[in-house]
């Protein structure tokens, strides 16, 4: 699936780039003292105090470990994080800010090679662009402000995922990425539906390994937590908080209380993974297996108690899904520009609108749609907008799905194996056709697959006829982006790699 233009794409996606980074200092100043991009960085502190903790034999979960900051991840994350105990926090930081950077273009170039994109340099280009433009979605800068571990946890997911089913060790690395933050866990719920039984043992395999080593290492501070911190939400923060962009804290925030009815939650959060999975199932039956990791992900952010805006960065895979449709000429025009008026409210909607607090704060500044609260009637909606754009995905994916429907075969799939018969008689009616034939025979059974008829082209009467057969027939051997199918009488199918 080659990029239209390559070489005038490629240089208009780095202009985006550059005003993209330009833009960074035009929402909050980068040389703001905290506010700015690079000058807080205070989990990244909480996660090297506790990787220092656990070097010095100290409790992860008695002690603050900045200010009043507990420490609210599981003991086997501390045991990741011991390197960051062996160096300074001025070292670390920037080190760990470049990480986030790589982790970003990695996440992009594994989506676009997922939806079935080669790797050129003009891909390079374009992904590079792409993260300039993600660092100025909300969730995505307050990773980096924060010094957060979300587009890690994401990469792993994706890399993890997005592989064929039946892959080695596929859904463990998912599992240890529940044994860091226990929200992947989302995904064993998610095979369950699938009756995915395989990826289900990876990520529960994964999972139990992470608690395993916990118990082993640190055996007093890992059954302090899974019996007990584990379930003390407060040490997370209050429901009613803003920065809450989950259905509970939505919840909160529309009926003013810190303590929403736990049973009007339970309720519209099983609802909610009832409506997730079944979406997510449907892009997967339709070979979107990127658009259904990406929404179950996002679906964990909903139903967790409390999801801050930096959980979201599940919206840059759906960002690249709606990019690739825009540059993907083969399709109608009608869906991608949907795909672009789509593109442009997810960037709207996550962009880091700047709030300025100089009375409350001085130089401060919040960032998200979700602070916008002076404009009192649009409560409804900038009070839990990833929670809309959420609702927005579920819809598109349905009406979009309905509209493009299956993903094409890729050229590195496996073709399907033709019998020798088959050659033998493109062979005797004529050989195959050379140049540009079997183009329309390959034409009219892929319209006839997305008609719902697998049968390939209709044969016809006459000798002409017996021509577009033999062109239909070349198409199969051949394939559709013309790659040989190295198969004749003698030798049968290739074997397979």
């Amino acid at each position: 699936m080659n990029l239209p233009r390559p070489v005038l794409l490629a240089t208009g996606f780095a202009v985006v780039g550059v005003i993209a980074l330009a833009l960074q200092d035009v929402v909050v100043p980068l040389g703001a003292q905290f506010w700015g991009l690079l000058n807080n960085q205070i989990d990244l502190a909480v996660y090297q105090a506790g990787a220092r903790s656990v070097t010095n034999g100290v409790s992860l979960y008695d002690v603050k470990m900045v200010g009043d900051l507990d420490y609210t991840y599981s003991p086997f994350s501390a045991l990741l994080f011991t390197p960051l105990a062996w160096m300074s926090f001025d070292l670390a930081r920037p080190l760990w800010t470049a990480g986030v950077v790589v982790a970003l273009y990695l996440v992009i170039m594994l989506s676009f090679r997922s939806l079935g994109r080669p790797v050129t340099w003009p891909l390079r280009v374009i992904a590079a662009s792409l993260v300039a433009v993600a660092m100025l979605f909300e969730p995505v800068r307050t990773t980096i402000w924060y010094g957060q571990i979300n587009v890690f946890l994401m990469l792993v997911i994706l890399a993890d995922l997005t592989r064929p089913d039946g892959g080695r060790l596929k859904g463990f690395w998912t599992g240890v990425a529940a044994g860091i933050k226990l929200t992947p866990l989302i995904f064993a719920g998610y095979f369950l539906v699938q009756r995915n039984w395989r990826a289900l043992a990876g990520v529960v395999g994964g999972f139990a390994t992470t608690v395993l080593v916990g118990f082993v290492v640190l055996p007093g501070d890992s059954w302090s937590y899974w019996t007990g911190k584990l379930f003390e939400s407060d040490r997370v923060g209050s429901a009613q908080l803003r920065g809450n962009q989950s259905l509970r804290g939505m919840l909160a925030n529309h009926l003013d209380t810190d303590s929403p009815p736990t049973l009007l939650w339970l309720v519209v959060v099983l609802a909610v993974l009832a409506v997730g999975f079944a979406v997510a199932t449907y892009a997967h039956r339709h070979g979107h297996e990127l658009l259904a990791v990406s929404i179950v992900g996002m679906t964990a952010c909903v139903v967790s108690p409390m999801s801050w805006g930096h959980h979201w960065v599940w919206f840059i895979p759906i960002l690249v899904i709606g990019v690739h449709l825009i540059l993907d000429v083969r399709r109608p025009r009608a869906p991608r520009l949907w795909a672009g008026a789509g593109v442009a409210a997810l960037v709207l909607l996550a962009f880091p609108w700047p709030t300025h607090v100089p009375a409350l704060i001085p130089d401060g500044y919040y960032t998200g749609l979700y602070v916008k609260t002076h404009i009192t009637w649009l409560n409804w909606f900038t009070v839990s907008p990833y929670l809309w754009a959420y609702l927005g995905v579920l819809v598109a994916t349905i009406v979009g799905l309905r509209m493009v429907g299956s993903r094409e075969t890729s050229s590195t799939s496996s073709d399907p194996i033709i019998p020798a018969g088959v050659a033998a008689a493109v062979i005797a009616d004529g050989g195959l056709p050379t140049g540009d034939a079997g183009t329309s025979g390959g034409e009219d059974r892929r319209q006839a697959e997305a008609d719902g008829d697998g049968s390939g082209p209709r044969e016809a009467e006459g000798a002409s006829d017996r021509t577009d057969h033999a062109h239909g027939m070349a198409d199969d051997l051949v394939g559709t982006d013309g790659e040989p199918v190295n198969e004749t009488p003698d030798q049968g199918p290739p074997p397979p790699v």
